[in-house]
């Protein structure tokens, strides 16, 4: 038995090698090659590919290398090689061509998007239709999907023949709808409560407002930034050796929920035993000391080590070692818990700056960026001034964006060039006003301004208003540089015709012309004196709807007045934007006093204070304060007080919201209001992250606590139980067509006869 099947062994490996023998290929010399089949392709680009050419012997290796060759262009789907004579004879089968590809039921994800990235891997309309390619597709789309919480989804493809040899793809996606997260669970805590971590997450059980903010949503990467989140906490609290140790989510059989188990270890809490400095320690030790936050005895935290090393890195870069590199080292000791920490300080080389450069300012001059700046070239570098220059640029209001880099030049070591990168928004305004009322009948109103006119950085504007209530011509131009210094110069030239009868202050009719000449003086960076003298003719004229406290003004100082104002203001300013400001503070002093002068003129001064205050205090939540308090009266030959139209006013959108305009304080006799000479008005906002709109500077939303009145200290003292109060939501939208607000308040200790107005909104037009 065992003979027999040796020989029948032995019969078929002869016969296997006689037929081996039979399909080898016989060797020749290549005198010409021809290609048959060709639809698409050009023989050309056969011939490109083909490892061989004419005069080549032809043999089993040639033969492999070809095949090999040609299928790997991925263009034939059958490939055949023949001989005729001397001839070489490729018989090819093309792929069909994709000609269209049409997604279907796709929303999460752009088709744009998707056939771009198609695109970039050869998949896309003519190309080689590759089928393996399209299965690969389906499963990134699968992938792409499940990231975004869909693990429903289906994905079918159909493929339709075309002609000349071309196929159409159409995928159509049943995206289903995203898995829900029914629970988070995390395991091993024991010093903090699960619930309290799970604040930290942005992923959450389904809340009132997820349908909004999906953060009920399963996703892959918003889970590692949670757990990154929570890492951090643990850092920061003095658990050094916190360890994540697994993370496991679990999909309900119907695919609609998500269950979400962390597993972590703690650790033991650590305490700083000791704080070292060590390196190259070019600046006085105890100024460096000084920047650290954390000292022996404090809990262990990261972000006291991390900030440190910043605050150090920036003291350097403002001494021109802009490469300055410094590392917060830990030691830890784990038989007493404790963490020994070592800043090693290596400033580098000092750098100075070879150029100052700017892009993206398509409109705005060069020189207008430039002469912003406080870093200048050639000097040292200086982190505080390339910062400075940065939120100079803010500042003016020609940009919506301002970016800077500082990349080494390359070839050396002691040379950046500082880069700003500006986005221009509109720099004018077109506000437009078009109505009708019964008491003020048509009405029309525009003011144009250009705060960037030509590109130059100049102020112009233009006003117009037109209505039975009020009719205005006005004109202002200001030269933020009319000395190289930086001391401006405004100049402004106005007329308008009042009829306030229907106006909602008290009545008069009031002819009023002049113009006026204004310079600011830059004292330090952050201080600026302005200074002002203005020329008004005011003629007022009264008549069966004025109020007595009217009618015995005009009876003691006159109907015409020549009124030489003189304003000063001392302002101290570090926001970092002048619109929509989210850090730094403003003080604004301002003194003004109507001069004698010829003719019959009134004496008089008004007082006021303004401060703005800004800052961080969790994340993307800022707290702001804001007060105005203006007080003023009369002096000299100049009786009864402040003259009754430079009255302060409160109410509205910009003092007291909730409350209708100018509405607040003393009445005349007839009831109107009259206004005062004190007003004090204060306000604190906590701005909140605009949902969906983070990123986005032009959007703000924030909730506000109001307080103000306005006070004639000549009838009646001051007495705080009549200050009026409101808390609500306000809005900001600094938009293409211009600024946008509105508020919804609720007024708080309001009295009988207030004016209440609890939606207010106001608009303009830029362009």
């Amino acid at each position: 038995m065992h003979n027999l099947f040796n020989k029948l062994l032995y019969i078929v490996i002869i016969y296997i090698a006689s037929q081996m023998n039979v399909y080898a290929v016989q060797e020749f010399v290549i005198e010409d090659i021809r290609v048959e089949g060709l639809q698409r392709i050009t023989p050309g680009t056969v011939f490109n590919y083909l490892p061989m050419k004419v005069g080549d012997t032809f043999d089993d290796q040639r033969s492999a290398e070809a095949v090999k060759a040609l299928f790997k262009t991925g263009f034939f789907k059958d490939i055949r090689l023949e001989r005729d004579g001397g001839i070489l004879v490729i018989i090819l089968e093309e792929r069909p061509s994709i000609g269209s590809i049409t997604l279907s039921g796709n929303e999460d994800i752009r088709s744009e998007d998707l056939i771009d990235s198609l695109r970039q891997i050869g998949f896309a309309e003519g190309r080689a239709f590759d089928r393996s390619q399209l299965e690969k597709l389906e499963q990134e789309l699968r992938r792409q999907y499940n990231s975004l919480g869909k693990y429903a989804v289906k994905i079918e493809s159909t493929v339709t023949e075309l002609d000349n040899n071309r196929v159409a793809v159409a995928i159509d996606v049943s995206e289903g709808v995203a898995a829900k997260i029914q629970k988070i669970n995390i395991v091993g805590n024991t010093v903090f409560k699960e619930k309290k971590l799970l604040k930290l997450f942005k992923s959450t059980t389904p809340t009132l407002f997820s349908f909004f903010t999906k953060d009920d949503q399963y996703s892959r990467q918003k889970l590692t930034a949670d757990i990154e989140s929570l890492r951090s906490f643990y850092l920061n609290n003095g658990y050094i050796n916190f360890n994540v140790d697994s993370s496991q989510v679990s999909i309900t059989p119907d695919k609609k929920g998500i269950y979400i188990t962390i597993n972590i270890t703690e650790g033991e809490l650590f305490t700083v035993s000791e704080v070292n400095l060590t390196g190259k320690l070019i600046l006085p030790e105890d100024d460096i000391f000084n920047l650290i936050s954390v000292r022996g005895g404090d809990i262990f935290a990261r972000r006291q080590l991390t900030s440190s090393s910043n605050a150090i890195s920036t003291l350097l870069g403002n001494d021109g070692y802009a490469f300055a590199n410094v590392n917060a080292i830990p030691e830890i000791n784990d038989e007493d818990n404790t963490v020994a920490i070592t800043f090693f300080v290596d400033p580098g080389k000092r750098a100075y700056v070879r150029r100052i450069q700017f892009s993206g300012n398509t409109r705005t001059r060069d020189e207008i960026l430039r002469r912003e700046m406080r870093q200048q070239e050639g000097g040292w570098f200086a982190t505080e001034k390339v910062d400075r220059g940065r939120i100079r640029l803010q500042r003016l209001g020609f940009f919506g964006e301002v970016n800077v880099e500082t990349p080494a030049v390359a070839g050396t070591t002691d040379q950046v060039d500082v880069n700003y990168t500006v986005e221009e928004t509109p720099s004018g305004n077109l506000s437009l006003g078009l109505g009708f009322s019964q008491t003020g009948g048509l009405v029309f109103q525009t003011s144009v301004t250009q705060n960037n006119f030509l590109g130059s950085g100049k102020r112009i504007s233009f006003s117009f208003n037109n209505s039975e209530i009020n009719r205005r011509f006005g004109f202002s131009y200001t030269n933020p540089y009319y000395t190289m210094d930086g001391v401006s110069r405004s100049l402004s030239a106005f007329y308008q015709e009042t009829n306030s009868v229907s106006a909602n202050v008290t009545a008069f009719d009031n002819t009023l012309w002049g113009g006026s000449v204004g310079f600011s003086v830059p004292i330090t960076e952050y201080n600026t004196f302005h200074t002002s003298l203005a020329y008004e003719n005011t003629e007022i004229a009264v008549g069966l709807g004025s109020a007595q406290e009217v009618l015995d003004f005009i009876a003691e100082n006159g109907n015409q007045y020549n009124i030489l104002r003189w304003s000063n203001s001392l302002s101290f300013d570090t926001r970092n934007r002048t619109v929509l400001p989210d850090k730094g503070a403003l003080h604004r002093i301002t003194a003004e006093i109507a001069l004698p002068t010829l003719g019959n003129s009134l004496e008089y001064y008004k007082i006021s204070y303004k401060t703005q205050w800004f800052t961080s205090i969790y994340e993307d939540y800022i707290f702001s304060l804001k007060g105005n308090v203006g007080y003023g009266d009369s002096y000299g030959d100049t009786e009864g007080g402040l003259p009754f139209f430079e009255n302060f006013y409160a109410g509205g959108p910009k003092s007291v919201r909730g409350y209708e305009e100018n509405t607040l304080g003393p009445t005349d006799s007839l009831g109107r209001p009259l206004g005062g000479n004190l007003r004090l008005v204060a306000g604190a906002e906590v701005i909140l992250p605009v949902p969906f709109f983070r990123e986005v500077k032009s959007v703000r939303i924030a909730g506000f606590f109001d307080a103000g009145n306005v006070y004639n200290l000549k009838k009646e003292d001051f007495d705080v139980a009549e200050l009026r109060y409101s808390v609500g939501l306000s809005g900001i939208w600094v938009s293409p067509f211009g600024l946008l607000s509105a508020s919804i308040a609720q007024p708080i200790a309001d009295q009988e006869d207030d004016q209440i107005q609890n939606f207010q909104f106001t608009f303009g037009t830029s362009f």
